[in-house]
């Protein structure tokens, strides 16, 4: 198995993509509009998934987070809210809110799991900011820090209900941001005690079974590397700071973020820039086949501990909701288990 999770051309396997995913064993993938077409469409495509990786458990992600980024749509699938409507409504009525939040993550879990769909990337814990770029916008559940929180865990805990697996993102923080990372590399300049309020529902929900990385420059920590390919931001802000030990993947390596970053323009130079830095899975969306050929080509075989980890988070879902300490405890079993 190699440490990748790949996008795919369109709605079905091809001969090349299922002869290349034979041979190299990606760790997942991922799905876009481009692969849906309707619900006995997506439910074969997943069942063809599973069936090469020879297990229920492989990773298929896909970015259902309501409002405006839902790879599924209407008139096959529901229309889902963004996360600022429930930061709004946590303004008024916190619990109520966070009830709606969770029954609503829960419902998106639902449709998820019918189609085969295992993984969820929501809850978004950027906290919003002056000037944060339109990217983030309404998928941001608000400006303070505890509510960010409070409906990132009533989010993750709906996931869990509906027996999808949720992906904390943009850690260690989006919201600060003036530019859209899809098109240019976001410098954040603001001095490390601010950046505190960013980490803070990141670092309480440190238990998430996965987590998404920011390709964004934060000066105070690496003044040349986006938080993806930056090693200390890896070790010492998301793994220490934040006591974040589960799944670590990048944000996609076709952003343009990344074009001046190491590995330039290379995919392959940016997968293995992605693993080196300290993530345990690079992110590849494209399914473009060179490109991810290329990939294959150039990465090692996953390692034991993000093996370990991939494991832990496939299954998360299965555990009872809201039983934090049960999980970390079946993770850290895993991990030490892989270093016997």
């Amino acid at each position: 198995m190699i440490p990748v999770f790949f996008g795919l051309e369109g709605p079905a396997l091809t001969p090349r993509e299922q002869a290349l995913f034979t041979a190299c064993k990606p760790a997942g993938y991922i799905l876009f509009k481009r692969n849906i077409v309707d619900p006995s469409q997506v439910r074969a495509l997943t069942a063809s998934l599973k069936a090469l990786a020879r297990t229920e458990r492989v990773a298929i992600l896909i970015d259902q987070e309501g409002g405006r980024v839902a790879r599924l749509q209407p008139p096959h699938w529901p229309s889902f809210p963004p996360g600022q409507l429930f930061g709004e409504a946590y303004a008024k009525a916190p619990l109520t809110a966070m009830a709606a939040a969770r029954a609503n993550a829960r419902a998106i879990a639902l449709t998820l799991a019918d189609l085969g769909i295992t993984v969820d990337c929501l809850p978004l814990l950027d906290v919003a900011a002056e000037g944060m770029h339109a990217v983030i916008g309404d998928r941001a559940f608000g400006e303070d820090p505890l509510l960010v929180a409070a409906l990132g865990r009533a989010t993750l805990d709906g996931l869990q209900a509906g027996g999808v697996v949720g992906v904390v993102k943009h850690i260690p923080g989006h919201g600060r941001a003036t530019l859209d990372s899809h098109l240019a590399l976001p410098v954040v300049s603001a001095p490390a005690e601010q950046l505190e309020a960013d980490l803070a529902p990141f670092a309480r929900l440190s238990d998430a079974p996965m987590a998404m990385t920011a390709h964004i420059i934060y000066t105070a920590w690496d003044e040349d590397r986006c938080a993806t390919l930056s090693p200390f931001v890896i070790a010492e802000i998301i793994r220490k700071r934040c006591g974040f030990d589960g799944l670590l993947m990048s944000d996609d390596l076709g952003m343009q973020a990344l074009t001046h970053q190491p590995g330039g323009n290379s995919m392959a130079g940016r997968a293995t820039g992605v693993i080196a830095a300290g993530c345990d899975i690079a992110l590849h969306c494209s399914g473009d086949y060179a490109e991810m050929a290329a990939i294959a080509d150039a990465m090692a075989p996953i390692s034991e501990r993000a093996l370990a980890r991939l494991e832990a988070a496939m299954a998360w879902a299965d555990t009872p909701t809201g039983d934090a300490q049960g999980f970390a405890e079946k993770r850290d079993a895993l991990l030490a288990a892989a270093h016997a």
